[in-house]
């Protein structure tokens, strides 16, 4: 049977009547870490590339002899202006990623790595950034894995206390032979201080055998604000999953890119990645 002609007040009823369909929303945050496309621009330099770029968060490498000059040497009123840059600006400095890590067989090496991560807590404090990065890092020859396990968890519930204190997190990452997702819970089965947190760095092994979303639940409740992700030019981590599986868990952290590919335009480049983001997010 044919129907009856639609006039144009009914479409428009009709319509009006359909549930609009919700955009999907996500309180994830896109940023940059200077390691390495950030490597050579100064302070208001990043600030105005990030701008551009709408990457509105940034972490600063030290240790590197990088153009933003974010050091352990700042003086008070150096750090006091780093402080008032980021403040004045759309860009948020979010971390202050140290190159200490935990795993030194060496006791003076050890206790000058833990010191020197206090160090980087005091400068975050200081700068106006919300915590530090700081790495596991891998096994020692003749040491039990064990051992560098619980050595690494002693440390970091060291710096983590001193570092509460200044109300910084500790951002330990997903690096190294020893960072695994797996041996991460391991390590912070044995942390106390709340403010360590893991930070997600788009390991490929934590997929080995597809088992990505396994090891995520088992880490999962242990995550901070931030993690990193590198995918210019492709990647075999699958970031679909971990895009849906943190928008599952309502994470409202900060992703940062930390690419090494050479590019003629990094700016370019960054807003081309933030586009993909987007979209990998459902919010494009």
């Amino acid at each position: 049977m044919d129907m009856p002609p639609i006039n144009r007040r009914t479409f428009l009823t009709t319509c009006a009547a359909i549930p609009a369909l919700a955009k999907p929303t996500t309180k994830m945050k896109f940023g940059l870490t200077s390691y390495q496309w950030g490597a050579d621009w100064d302070i208001p330099t990043m600030i105005a590339n990030c701008t551009r770029a709408k990457a509105f968060g940034v972490e600063l490498r030290t240790s590197a002899k990088y153009s933003h000059g974010v050091e352990l040497t700042l003086d008070a009123a150096a750090r006091r202006e780093v402080k008032r840059q980021f403040a004045g600006s759309p860009v948020k400095l979010v971390g202050i990623n140290s190159a200490e890590r935990f795993d030194w067989p060496d006791a003076t090496a050890l206790k000058t790595a833990i010191e020197n991560a206090k160090a980087h807590a005091k400068l975050a404090h200081d700068t106006g950034a919300t915590g530090i990065r700081v790495f596991p890092n891998q096994f020692q020859k003749g040491v039990p894995e064990a051992v560098t396990l619980e050595q690494i968890a002693r440390s970091i519930n060291e710096v983590g206390k001193y570092a509460a204190g200044l109300g910084q997190m500790v951002r330990l990452e997903n690096h190294g032979p020893v960072g695994t997702l797996v041996n991460l819970k391991t390590i912070m089965s044995m942390v106390d201080q709340k403010n360590v947190r893991i930070k997600l760095n788009g390991d490929v092994r934590d997929n080995e055998g597809g088992k990505f979303a396994e090891n995520f639940a088992g880490i999962k409740d242990k995550l901070g604000d931030t993690l990193h992700m590198r995918w210019y030019g492709g990647s075999d981590f699958p970031y679909q999953l971990q895009w849906d599986l943190l928008a599952k868990m309502d994470w409202d952290g900060w992703c940062f890119v930390e690419e090494t590919a050479k590019v003629p335009d990094r700016v370019q480049a960054l807003i081309e990645l933030r586009q993909q983001w987007e979209k990998w997010l459902h919010i494009a």
